[in-house]
């Protein structure tokens, strides 16, 4: 008999509805509790998908009830750190937990810390690096159907911390996992956002330079964006251009102009069955997930050093030191963006 897992989920809203059908479709998996402080949530995902788990509302009771193995978590940015030492103190093995890392920092670091001295599986849902386009752009890029890697044009809407996030990662698997180097970023805080309980900008840009020497710029909302979504790489024998989900957009080899990007048939809803069934097979083989908070935290310490050179008005070395909030917050709150500014819910 193979093995089996009790999964709990912590946040039934519709992010956690996303994860379900690729929890019952990976047969280790039984769905044993559901928590949410509205309980009503829980209950109607519990009859919508026919799982027959316990609702609480209360995720101590969960976790000391059910002692599950495995815990999904789908909740607002500030709970991410709370919740997952809570996890980890009740003896979870692996915890599956929503992007983006934490609305700090510190907190982030503290999240990977705990994860590394806990010995808890943890990932971070950047669910998109299972599209079948990413992944064969990932496989034309490492067999140099592009020559070398020279830069990266990356887009994103709204906002660095929340959707940025999703850009940087797809970026950074696009460069071979390479850390950033340098930072410069800018702001428009004209108008703030409110996502997930943390305050944002409404428009970003910035530069980076990787350790192997990629240049990346990226503008995250705004108008007058080449792409809405994703990463253009540029090599010295080629381009292409690849949207969040994996979408090819343009694409051209300069030696052999004739050639196309694969035409791929795709469901986002796969990308979910991906990302349940690696942490599980990785639970079980000890090998990093490829989702692993590790590659989270990288992306993570470049969105915080972005906004670390706004508040220094300088190019920011890294690895990122002397931080440990959100500078962003940090600035609107001392009113340094207060000339027009407008806030948006």
């Amino acid at each position: 008999m193979g093995r089996s897992y009790r999964v709990g989920i912590i946040g039934c809203g519709k992010r956690a509805r996303a994860h379900v059908p690729a929890l019952l479709a990976d047969e280790r998996c039984k769905v044993v509790g559901l928590a949410d402080v509205n309980i009503e949530a829980a209950a109607k995902m519990n009859a919508d998908f026919g799982l027959d788990a316990t609702v609480y509302t209360d995720r101590a009771e969960l976790l000391a009830k059910e002692a599950p193995d495995v815990v999904v978590t789908c909740l607002w940015t500030p709970l991410h750190l709370p919740v997952f030492r809570d996890c980890v103190q009740a003896g979870v093995r692996a915890v599956l937990s929503e992007k983006p890392m934490a609305p700090t920092w510190g907190e982030s670091l503290q999240i990977a810390r705990l994860a590394e001295e806990s010995g808890c599986l943890l990932t971070f849902c950047h669910q998109r690096r299972f599209a079948k386009g990413n992944i064969e752009a990932r496989r034309l890029i490492e067999a140099g159907r592009f020559g070398k890697v020279l830069r990266m044009d990356l887009y994103s809407p709204p906002n660095l911390l929340d959707c940025g996030t999703h850009t940087f990662d797809q970026g950074l698997s696009l460069n071979r996992e390479t850390p950033a180097k340098w930072a410069l970023g800018a702001v428009d805080a004209t108008k703030t956002l409110n996502w997930f309980n943390v305050p944002s900008e409404g428009m970003a840009a910035g530069i980076i330079v990787f350790q192997n020497g990629v240049r990346a710029n990226i503008q995250v909302g705004g108008p007058d964006a080449d792409m809405p979504t994703g990463v253009r790489v540029i090599g010295t024998e080629g381009f292409v251009e690849v949207a969040w989900d994996g979408q090819f957009g343009r694409a051209l080899v300069y030696d052999d102009p004739a050639w196309k990007p694969p035409v791929i048939e795709d469901k986002v809803e796969n990308h979910m069955l991906g990302v349940i069934r690696n942490a599980l097979d990785c639970l079980e083989s000890g090998e990093e997930p490829i989702l692993s908070h590790k590659k989270a935290l990288r992306a993570a310490e470049i969105i915080f050093a972005l906004y670390e050179s706004v508040r220094r008005h300088a190019r920011v070395e890294l690895p990122l030191e002397g931080v440990t909030e959100n500078p962003f917050i940090t600035m609107l709150q001392a009113g340094e963006f207060a000339r027009g500014h407008k806030s948006c819910q």
